[in-house]
């Protein structure tokens, strides 16, 4: 992997659409996997997977319940790292930045292209916090497709979409006897309109 010279985000964000791509042909189930690390007020760390929705050059974006632990996490510490592992590929790539919330429309648009069920789930759970059994879920989903019947269903106003605004993009790749060929890249300057400057790392 070339480290090359200082590249734009578009340029950045069209290698890793490449990784992308080539994940989605070789890895068996959700390409689009990624770990998502927080921290809270109390400096507790936090680390979970979800699925990436959406990458252009504003950053890497992902849609959950605002009432969540991450969710309470980002609200206290708006800052995430996130990991992308291709096994398949023996590639990772590694993320970090500040968070933002996407607007009201596109967490509206994506919503909206859910599927129905995922819908009413978004309204039935009450993530993270605790339940005393499956039965309990179970209801909330019967409650909530009895009173959406066969209308729309509204996106909740505690489920929207995050965006990891990077500053620091590292991409990895897997080589023989733990040789690993490291290039992290770090923004200089605003996203739009910065550059970001290369360097290799010791494996």
């Amino acid at each position: 992997m070339d480290a090359g010279s200082s590249i734009t985000t578009s340029v950045l964000v069209a290698r890793f659409r490449d990784w992308m791509a080539e994940a989605e042909k070789g890895e068996p189930s959700d390409p689009n996997a990624m770990s998502l690390a927080t921290v809270a007020a109390d400096g507790r760390l936090g680390l979970r997977m979800v699925l990436l929705k959406d990458v252009d050059d504003r950053g890497f974006t992902f849609y959950t319940n605002t009432e969540s632990r991450k969710g309470d996490d980002l609200h206290d510490n708006p800052r995430a790292a996130l990991l992308f592992h291709w096994k398949s590929l023996r590639r990772q790539v590694r993320v970090e930045g500040a968070v933002e919330r996407v607007t009201d429309a596109e967490a509206d648009a994506y919503f909206a292209s859910r599927p129905r069920l995922s819908q009413i789930g978004a309204w039935a759970s009450i993530q993270s916090r605790p339940m005393e059994g499956r039965f309990e879920l179970e209801k909330r989903v019967a409650e909530f497709t009895a009173k959406f019947h066969v209308g729309k269903v509204p996106r909740p106003p505690h489920w929207t979409g995050y965006r990891v605004v990077p500053d620091r993009v590292e991409f990895w790749v897997e080589m023989p006897f733990r040789l690993h060929d490291r290039v992290a890249y770090h923004l200089e300057g605003p996203l739009d309109g910065g550059t970001w400057v290369p360097e290799r790392l010791y494996p």
